[in-house]
């Protein structure tokens, strides 16, 4: 079935490896700040016409009770609160899909909102670090 979703998800790519197609898929909720929700109408019933995905190479804090700390919990919120106002300020939103992440239940990508990268302005804003994967640092040192 992962097989299955992910040609679906990926059906239709003319674009070269170094650029991953952009959708017009809506988003239908951020789930952190590094982790939205989108529509996703091409995916087979039984499943859930929706697909989680985590932003490409950044980290941002963990909020509510998965943060390691209090500080964690606080930028954790900040983050969210930065994603969920840039969508829903935006006029255009463009999806990008990479590809399967670690955990199999979500994809890797970015949104790029009035053609500016999400990615990016988690980063430049100071709502996330860089990460492609790794060990993660801290967010409560």
């Amino acid at each position: 079935m992962r097989s299955l979703i992910a040609a679906l998800v990926l059906a239709g790519s003319t674009a070269s490896a170094q650029q991953a197609p952009l959708y017009e898929w809506a988003v239908t909720r951020i789930i952190d700040g590094d982790t939205v929700e989108i529509e996703a109408p091409y995916l087979p019933a039984p499943l859930k016409p929706v697909l989680s995905i985590r932003v490409y190479g950044v980290d941002t804090p963990e909020k509510g009770w998965r943060g390691k700390c209090d500080r964690e919990k606080e930028l954790g919120a900040a983050a969210t609160k930065f994603t969920t106002e840039l969508v829903e300020s935006a006029n255009t939103i463009m999806v990008e899909i990479r590809e399967w992440d670690k955990f199999g239940g979500r994809v890797l990508g970015d949104l790029w909102i009035d053609g500016k990268s999400l990615t990016a302005m988690l980063i430049e804003n100071g709502y996330a670090r860089e990460y492609y994967g790794d060990a993660k640092q801290s967010w409560c040192e």
